[in-house]
């Protein structure tokens, strides 16, 4: 993005972060509801996502690429917090129809 670049919405932020997949099931984590909040403020996008579970080995990876995602995606000079947070607690019922659907739920 260029200096004059809007500031990112909500979508926009969902799109970059469409880009990252969780390797063990093979979708990205907004489709598979991982994503619970964005907040964007004055040069700052903070994004509250979860795991499919505390046990996830790939945990730490997926926040790591979501923080690339968005670093390389959003205007220069934003910043990007990705909190990792487990209230409430993931259930498939967050997945988007298309994801529930590609896994036969």
């Amino acid at each position: 993005m260029t200096e004059a670049s809007p500031p990112p919405d909500e979508d926009r932020v969902r799109t970059l972060l469409r880009q990252v997949i969780d390797p063990e099931v093979g979708a990205n984590i907004v489709d598979l509801g991982l994503v619970y909040e964005i907040d964007i403020a004055a040069g700052r996008v903070r994004v509250a996502m979860t795991m499919t579970s505390p046990a996830c080995p790939m945990g730490e990876m997926i926040v790591d690429e979501a923080r690339a995602a968005l670093a390389d995606g959003l205007p220069p000079g934003w910043q990007a917090e990705v909190a990792l947070v487990w209230e409430p607690p993931w259930s498939p019922a967050l997945m988007s129809e298309r994801t529930r659907r590609n896994f036969g739920w």
